[in-house]
């Protein structure tokens, strides 16, 4: 089976080509055990998505900063 370092060389991979057989049933073993690769992964996935968005011009650009939000009680809560 593989180890959490090869599995994330594996994710890394898989952004740029399709996996092998084996290289899927590894992974998708591992993964099934490892909730912290399974994170890992969906993270890494998220995070391409989001740079070919921006990439595309898709993406919102905001030089603001966020706006506070307001708490509870009324008062403002600074971040």
């Amino acid at each position: 089976m593989l180890s959490c370092k090869e599995v994330t060389e594996v994710c890394s991979v898989e952004m740029e080509r399709r996996l092998r057989l084996g290289e899927k049933v590894s992974m998708g073993m591992h993964l099934m055990m490892c909730t912290g690769c399974t994170q890992y992964r969906r993270q890494l996935k998220v995070l391409r998505k989001a740079m070919q968005t921006y990439a595309e011009g898709r993406a919102p650009l905001s030089t603001e900063p966020a706006p506070k939000e307001t708490a509870a009680d009324g008062s403002q809560e600074s971040r």
